[in-house]
């Protein structure tokens, strides 16, 4: 069976031996010696400059404690073609999702479309890098500076992304990323938020710590955000082998890109400054119909590619239903391939063979 991705398990002794490290020091969780030597790690991985990393349970909580500390009960102008975790986010937290379409060609929240959209109650943007292709951060910037808004960037897909030199991590007040299992760096569960400003990175720690400052006293409000120990050794066990893992599914994209027939599908266009990670292989058909039909016969071939992002989040069943043309169609017609490291070729073959025939 070919599932659209696989997890990386790295060598059982290599993540017992940090384990190990745990028992030793009698120590689970509340940031404890593991959870500080892998951020250490991401920092200089990262080439973080400005922003702090701070490593969290999930990637969604990153997402509410930034709408919790910037949101303010307002509209958030977001993207509807994500995660349902980004909308869910918003609503959780107790703001307004406000939706604009996306670019057809890059699927990220459509910046020309931003401004149109603020009101005397946005407080916030919350745009996805969309299968870790970036944002048009500078317009985005520019457009929160004029109204005095705050930018927090889902990164979820955005592991090792750099956008003009430097790590998509550095831009917005927040940007937030995913560890899950199925990410290409993973903690088993886990997440992270990414802050350069110390006075709101102050207030995101002790967020993500119930709040407490010292044993008996406290800043203000938190939530239980905390990475365990056992994740972090899961984290610094896959760590040594991200390089591998980035040039093995280098070379997959490789061949989806030469022998995919694009007359037939399209792909996303990568933003111009973009050093990618080979996150996903979204490919977009000419209709439903036909996606439908190609995913029918890969799962024939116990193959399941996925479809994200679907459907449009404009259209789930919390949120006020406005319509979003582009997202609503790319949402319907968008297959992510398998990715993963260690897919045969062979594999590979019979995937696009596949694809090409029906």
């Amino acid at each position: 069976m070919i599932n659209v991705t696989k997890t990386f398990f790295p060598p059982i002794a290599e993540y017992t031996a940090q384990v190990q490290r745990a028992y030793d020091n009698e120590w689970l969780t509340n940031r404890g010696e593991l959870v500080r030597e892998l951020e250490d790690k991401l920092t200089k991985y990262l080439q973080l400059e400005e922003s702090k990393i701070l490593i969290t349970n999930n990637g969604t909580i990153p997402i509410q404690i930034a709408l919790k500390l910037l949101g303010n009960g307002g509209e958030v102008i977001t993207t509807p073609f994500s995660y349902v975790a980004t909308t869910a986010a918003v609503v959780w937290e107790n703001c307004t999702p406000v939706f604009v379409d996306i670019h057809p060609e890059f699927l990220t929240i459509d910046e020309t479309k931003i401004e149109a959209a603020i009101t005397s109650k946005t407080t916030c943007i919350l745009a996805t890098h969309v299968f870790g292709n970036p944002c048009n951060i500078e317009e985005i910037e520019r457009i929160a500076k004029k109204h005095n808004l705050k930018v927090i960037y889902d990164a979820a897909h955005s592991f090792a992304v750099q956008y003009k030199g430097k790590s998509v991590f550095e831009y917005g007040d927040v940007s937030t990323c995913s560890f899950h299992a199925t990410k290409l760096f993973h903690t088993g569960e886990g997440g992270a938020v990414f802050c350069k400003d110390p006075e709101l990175w102050h207030q995101i720690y002790y967020s993500h710590n119930f709040g407490h400052n010292g044993p008996t006293d406290f800043f203000g409000l938190g939530i239980n955000g905390k990475i365990s120990e056992l994740q972090a050794a899961m984290g610094l066990a896959v760590f040594p082998y991200m390089n591998e893992i980035l040039a093995g599914r280098e070379k997959i994209v490789d061949y989806y890109n030469n022998h995919l027939d694009f007359e037939k599908v399209t792909k996303m266009r990568l933003r111009e400054g973009t050093d990618w990670n080979y996150s996903y292989y979204p490919v977009i058909f000419n209709s439903e119909e036909a996606l439908l039909k190609v995913q029918k016969k890969l799962n024939d071939l116990e193959i399941f590619p996925r479809r994200y992002f679907y459907p449009s989040l404009n259209t789930v069943n919390f949120v006020d239903y406005n319509e979003m043309k582009i997202s609503e169609s790319v949402s319907s017609r968008i297959l992510c391939l398998p990715l993963y490291f260690g897919l045969e070729e062979g594999n590979i073959e019979l995937i696009v063979n596949t694809i090409i025939k029906i």
